[in-house]
């Protein structure tokens, strides 16, 4: 039954499972000596519930359950002292639970180890909650008569006008000796939800832990310890700091802060990453492959104008597929503007067509960052100006210089693309020319920008600016 129970529920090796069953074989013995109902539990694939894989009831004694419970489940919120002790692998003392059959029983945890340290599974010892009562009220009255730890908590303790009652954080202070004297709201609310079912008032540091921690070694290393912990499906960070009167060390404080969402979030960006990374990976391809299709198709046409429109348009898609390439290798949706400008730069050369072989293009300015809409736009503006420049400004020239300069501005930045070719009349530019349409185009509609241009004898200069997000 136990194999047959870890095979369905957990992911334990053969190993473990045979350690299980050679503790199995005892527990009658361990029933019978500690008077009480004995259970192996492990931990199923859900974080919030074990699966009894083993029981035995005592002899000498009237056993709390009426029916076997091996193969049930035992949540969190009902039995906290398994879970945790599962979770962590230390030992829960004396911690109220509720049984299969709806039972208020008294819990005492030890985890089952493997060879490797690793916890496979927890012993459960069991009593009547009744035979508890006792220790419990002394542990009651401790709270009460345990005094204040610091002055600064010497009038505000349990007070509803103390900061630390309205913060959401968990709050519990420690004595000395490690008992719990003060839990704020959010300290009840959380032990709540993680299934405890006492006072958390009164508990010794042992039963509260969440990480591990030995109260002792935090006494002794009075420095700020803060760690991470995945209780169930919270998961908590958790600080530590030493409390001091006169300079002598009375207590332990204990901060759990709830950071769940935040690594959800963390983790749903993470997904989100690196769908946006394969999205613009597979735009990117398709693009080249655009390109390279019609690049083939060119080649078998024997027009020189023909040629150069296929020409024209490959370098127009492959100006697109830049910026699907960064951002695809950055996996989020901003690219940094000059890497953009300097990978249509190299595209530009090495498709443009120009008779001047010695061209010099530089990029100067500001560093900027643009989401993938506006850099996929500022890229077609670009690479149509870096065209036009090396296919008619240096005509009659041996050799020639294009600058690209970056300008961050307060709501609106600019980018200036400036040759010093043979320059023209700006009047005279045709109205019908599909390279200034385009940029027009997308500076007014996608940019919300302007576009000016000045042209003369020593060269040309094309501004066009976009508004900041």
């Amino acid at each position: 039954m136990l194999r047959e129970l870890c095979n369905k529920y957990t992911d334990l090796n053969d190993d473990d499972i045979i350690k299980l069953e050679s503790i199995s074989k005892v527990l009658p013995i361990i029933a019978d000596l500690v008077k009480a109902d004995v259970f192996i539990d492990c931990m199923t694939s859900d974080p919030n519930a074990a699966i009894v894989v083993a029981e035995a009831k005592p002899t000498s004694n009237t056993s709390m359950y009426e029916y076997s419970v091996v193969g049930e489940l035992a949540y969190r919120k009902n039995e906290p002292a398994a879970l945790r002790t599962l979770d962590i692998g230390m030992a829960t003392r004396d911690l109220k639970a509720l049984t299969q059959e709806n039972k208020n029983v008294r819990q005492n945890v030890v985890p089952i180890q493997n060879d490797k340290g690793d916890v496979i599974g927890v012993l459960i010892m069991e009593q009547d909650i009744t035979t508890s009562v006792k220790q419990n009220e002394k542990m009651e009255f401790l709270a009460e008569t345990t005094g204040q730890l610091t002055e600064s908590l010497l009038n505000v303790k349990d007070s509803e006008y103390t900061v630390t009652y309205h913060i959401n954080d968990a709050i519990i202070i420690f004595d000395q000796q490690g008992i719990s004297n003060y839990g704020n709201p959010g300290a009840k609310k959380l032990y709540e939800e993680l299934g405890y079912r006492d006072s958390i008032i009164g508990m010794h540091f042992e039963n509260l832990v969440l990480d591990g921690c030995v109260f002792d070694k935090l006494i002794e290393e009075p420095s700020l310890k803060i760690s991470e912990v995945t209780v169930g499906r919270l998961t908590l960070q958790i600080k530590y700091a030493t409390l001091k009167r006169h300079n002598v060390i009375t207590g332990l404080t204990m901060l759990i802060k709830d950071i769940t969402e935040v690594r959800e979030k963390e983790k749903e960006i993470i997904l989100k990453s690196v769908a946006i990374r394969e999205i613009h990976h597979r735009v990117k391809n398709n693009l080249q492959t655009i390109a390279s299709l019609l690049s083939l198709q060119s080649r078998r046409i024997n027009n020189d104008l023909v040629n150069e429109a296929f020409n024209v348009s490959i370098n127009r898609i492959l100006g697109i597929a830049v910026t699907h390439e960064l951002l695809a290798q950055n996996g989020v949706d901003d690219v940094d503007l000059k890497t953009i400008v300097t990978k249509i730069k190299e595209s530009t050369l090495r498709y443009g067509l120009s008779m001047v072989d010695n061209i010099t293009i530089s990029i100067e300015g500001d560093s900027l960052t643009v989401n993938s809409d506006k850099a996929t736009s500022i890229a077609l503006v670009v690479n149509e100006l870096l065209q036009n420049s090396i296919e008619h400004a240096f005509d009659g020239k041996s050799d020639g210089s294009i600058n690209i300069w970056i300008q961050k501005g307060n709501l609106y930045s600019s980018m200036s693309v400036i040759d010093n070719g043979k320059g023209f009349d700006v009047k005279s530019i045709k109205a019908d020319s599909l390279g200034l349409n385009i940029v027009s185009s997308i500076v007014k509609d996608k940019l919300q920008g302007h576009l000016d241009m000045y042209s003369g004898e020593n060269g040309t200069k094309i501004i066009f600016d976009f508004i900041n997000e």
